[in-house]
């Protein structure tokens, strides 16, 4: 009997690190297990605000179970003190995953724009408009960091078998949420339940 397989997606930062856990199905549909944001304060040394964000993974790790780890992979960025507080973050994300015997993988914000919306140069509303049609909810995942993290849960669950239907005509992920989406034309209401993770004393 098959199962789903459950994601845990990061998107790495050292003041906000957005969490996202999914369910997905073989049939590749997707349902939200868990969303939140773990934070540190600016005003900590950076090795507190470091096991801060390892904290709150590892809580999720925890609770949640999952069975692969996706972080959104570090590029260069014009402000150097940002990139380096998101690889250590990533850093911290990676480790954890390997501590807990749990399959890593890292993708780029162009791959996972490109799995669920199609296109590589999404916005963020766009991949955030699309991430809530997949996962049904009714309102769009916030803040940002947070459903950057979801996007990088469903990317990596799809992206094994993401160009095959481009061949057999077959609709992506993507293009079945679009096309549902279209057919309902309901809009989002004004909120969505999540989970914030708390961390510290």
């Amino acid at each position: 009997m098959s199962r789903s397989l459950r994601v845990l997606g990061i998107d790495p930062g050292l003041t906000r690190c957005g969490i996202g856990v999914v369910d997905v199905s073989p049939d590749r549909t997707a349902s939200l297990v868990h969303v939140g944001v773990v934070r540190s304060a600016v005003s900590d040394p950076i090795e507190k605000r470091l096991a801060t964000i390892a904290a709150g993974i590892r809580s999720v790790l925890a609770t949640h179970g999952p069975h692969v780890v996706a972080v959104e992979r570090v590029f260069a960025q014009n402000n150097r003190h940002s990139v380096m507080g998101t690889a250590q973050a990533s850093g911290i994300a990676l480790l954890l995953a390997a501590e807990h015997g749990i399959p890593a993988a890292t993708h780029t914000p162009s791959e996972v724009k490109a799995a669920i919306t199609g296109y590589g140069s999404a916005d963020k509303l766009q991949v955030q408009t699309m991430v809530a049609r997949v996962l049904r909810l009714e309102a769009l995942p916030q803040p940002a960091d947070a459903a950057d993290a979801l996007a990088l849960a469903l990317c990596h669950a799809w992206r094994g078998g993401a160009a095959t239907p481009a061949t057999s005509g077959a609709l992506t992920p993507a293009q079945k949420a679009w096309r549902d989406a279209e057919k309902r034309q309901a809009p989002p209401a004004a909120r969505v339940a999540r989970t914030k993770v708390r961390t510290g004393a």
